[in-house]
């Protein structure tokens, strides 16, 4: 009676052995596409961030008048449109531009701290999407100024495309849109601020 049993732990044994045998490629194989799509999710994140962080970098050199960093943000034929017209062909094309409309950041001057006087941009609502080395991104900014008493005063929408160029992130095109304007001056002098928002 004893032989039978021991023949038969002995046949579980080795059809285990052989099961175990057989399915360890198939867990090598799917460890290997687990932690492929973990490296490819972490890259995701990781790409997601680094735009992230142009976006904030732009609206500080905005509000700081800093616009050789503000240019350096954008890609070697980087665009820009908005409220204050349009221009192609990168960091000193728009530069150049943004000197000409809005002034500060020629010459040797240092950029201005966060923000001037009263005023600044709050950028928020980052929706980005990212395919390669190429990305998408949705965004909004607020202009709040104490011209007409605190608040804000032109709000709207950004939308971009983005290049990994030399491994870093850069903004190829960047529209601006203006979705709420500060209203009219009224008769008792109270109204819109003097001069353009920038964008």
């Amino acid at each position: 009676m004893r032989q039978p049993l021991v023949t038969s732990r002995i046949g579980m044994l080795v059809v285990s052995g052989l099961v175990v045998a057989l399915l360890a490629p198939v867990a090598a194989a799917q460890e290997a596409r687990t932690i492929e799509a973990l490296a490819a999710r972490l890259k995701a994140l990781e790409d997601k961030e680094a735009i992230a962080d142009v976006l904030i970098a732009y609206g500080r050199a905005l509000d700081s008048r800093d616009f050789k960093t503000y240019g350096s943000l954008f890609s070697k034929d980087g665009s820009w449109s908005g409220g204050l017209g349009k221009v192609t062909g990168g960091p000193q094309a728009i530069y150049d531009f943004m000197t000409s409309r809005i002034g500060g950041g020629r010459g040797n001057a240092a950029p201005r701290p966060i923000g001037f006087g009263s005023t600044y941009h709050i950028m928020s609502s980052f929706d980005i999407h990212v395919t390669g080395d190429t990305a998408t991104a949705l965004s909004r900014w607020a202009f709040v100024s104490a011209a007409r008493g605190p608040g804000i005063q032109v709000a709207g929408r950004y939308e971009d495309t983005f290049v990994r160029e030399n491994g870093v992130w850069k903004i190829k095109s960047r529209q601006a849109f203006n979705d709420l304007t500060a209203p009219a001056a009224t008769a008792g002098g109270v109204g819109a601020p003097t001069g353009e928002a920038p964008r």
